[in-house]
């Protein structure tokens, strides 16, 4: 168990809380978020906002209509019974691990054909085996199998141009709203593409981050709303709807990019990265595919996947140890708040707002082991390790992290978990936002108790940076597993009395 300490100008002094402006209201019930930066007052993940459709569904239809037109037509009613389900279940997978089923922008049915024709022989040849493991009179002729694959494959191919058909048609008429994010020349010139051609069924509604700098079409020419600040970002998002995003660079190298980048993923959006450079492909990566945005090459950016029963795993294993903690560690408790009671007199439970999951602001509960002057000093006081006023009892709670007990009824409250990142106070919040490139990206987690950067023994006056990238790097990494290694390396601290 830790306490929010870092590497701060003057630590011992209290630091000048930032000026308050007054806001125009918004017709969008937003939020204050560490930086600067508006969210609504859920999370993203937990807003009804529509997200953009891959259309598998008249992919699938196609897919599965042909399999069936080939097994009727080669093998008869009573044999095409049997035969569609092994058939349809193998098909449909290798389909959808293949990333069939999510179609590019300019897809057409001949881009896909060879990958169709693989994976229909391997769906026929699974089927065959399964058919004539249940009926070994049954087994078919190496000619009607061939048949059946050829067949089968001139039909998915049909059906897949005539669904392509109806998506651009569709996307003709119905365009979503898109950003697209770029600074530089590209940026104008697939903002203009995208105006142009409303068949890849994007209307752009603004550009991020632009300047009017190169040879490209002017923003004037453009009409195109500029959003430089993250909260221009967040409200276009949430009041356009936006549903698509155009990368003109890849988010490799530049933290802010990559936080950017979580942020459309958070929201539901479709990442996109086009090479808007008419010069080719240098600073990006090989093309993966024919896929392009008018001559543009162009690929998909996907969200890493959500281990949602693994994060459901880590709430049970919250609830399970804090809530055992908490009876075991009942004598304990009474004892700190006695002698917190004796030494410091009333208010034995100190409270202090702190910044969560997604930028939420909680209370969080520590045993009092200094009494600050005024809410002013609590709010920006940052180190209070050396500070003379502090009794012995508040120095060997602090030493023994026994002050952070009561924290564990924050963990049943929802409020944090047992491991992740430190929860820090709203002024430094936003202070280490806007100083340390991937500070924010720390609140995608529920904040903890302890955490990796803690049990690597950043804690007290240790570097903010270095223990963002710790932070960060156990979101990317996350396990249950390595939440119960944390606590392990936790519970042996404890004894070296670690604390700060």
């Amino acid at each position: 168990m830790t306490t929010e300490n870092a590497e701060v100008p003057n630590p011992g002094r209290v630091m000048p809380l930032p000026k308050t402006t007054t806001r125009p209201a918004s017709p969008v019930p937003f939020t204050r978020r560490p930086g600067g930066l508006q969210v609504l007052r859920r999370p993203f993940h937990r807003q009804r906002i529509p997200r953009p459709g891959y259309v598998a569904g008249p992919y699938i239809a196609a897919d599965c209509a042909a399999a069936a037109v080939a097994a009727t037509a080669l093998g008869g009613t009573l044999r095409a019974a049997l035969t569609l389900g092994p058939l349809l279940l193998t098909l449909v997978a290798l389909n959808a691990r293949g990333g069939m089923y999510r179609p590019g922008l300019s897809a057409s049915a001949l881009d896909g054909a060879p990958r169709l024709l693989w994976h229909g022989a391997i769906a026929w040849c699974v089927t065959s085996a399964v058919l004539v493991g249940v009926l070994p009179a049954a087994q078919p002729r190496g000619g009607l199998l061939f048949a059946a694959v050829a067949t089968h494959g001139l039909l998915a191919c049909a059906g897949r141009g005539a669904v392509h058909h109806l998506v651009r048609r569709r996307r003709r008429r119905r365009p979503y709203s898109a950003l697209v994010v770029g600074a530089d020349q590209a940026a104008r010139n697939v903002f203009a593409v995208l105006h142009e051609h409303p068949e890849y069924g994007m209307r752009p509604v603004g550009l991020v981050g632009a300047s009017d700098a190169g040879s490209g079409p002017a923003l004037s020419e453009l009409s195109a709303p500029v959003l430089v600040s993250p909260e221009d970002v967040t409200r276009a998002v949430i009041q356009n709807a936006v549903r698509s995003v155009v990368f003109t660079r890849g988010p490799w190298g530049d933290p802010k990019t990559a936080e950017l980048m979580r942020l459309f993923w958070d929201a539901g959006c479709t990442v996109w990265l086009v090479n808007g450079d008419p010069a080719g492909h240098a600073g990006l990566p090989r093309p993966e595919g024919p896929d392009h945005l008018w001559g543009f090459a162009c690929r998909r950016l996907d969200a890493p996947p959500r281990r949602r029963p693994g994060i459901l795993g880590k709430r049970v294993l919250d609830i399970a140890v804090a809530a055992l903690a908490l009876l075991a560690a009942a004598p304990v408790l009474l004892a700190c708040a006695l002698a917190v009671r004796l030494a410091d007199g009333p208010g034995v439970i100190f409270r202090q707002e702190r910044i969560g999951l997604a930028g939420r602001p909680f209370v969080v509960l520590k045993f009092r082991t200094l009494r600050p002057a005024d809410e002013h000093e609590s709010a920006t006081l940052w180190n209070v390790a050396s500070d003379r006023r502090m009794s012995t009892v508040g120095h060997l709670l602090r030493r023994s992290s026994l002050d952070e007990l009561p924290q564990l009824w924050n963990v049943l409250r929802g409020d944090m978990s047992l491991v992740g990142p430190r929860p820090e106070r709203p002024f430094f919040v936003r202070q280490f936002s806007q100083t340390h490139p991937g500070y924010g990206s720390r609140h995608r987690m529920p904040v903890g108790i302890t955490g990796l950067a803690q049990v690597n023994g950043l804690r007290g006056d240790t570097s903010i940076e270095d223990r963002a990238r710790f932070d960060n790097h156990y979101i990317e990494t996350w396990s249950l597993w390595q939440d119960v290694r944390i606590l392990l390396h936790t519970a042996g601290s404890l004894f070296r009395f670690g604390g700060s």
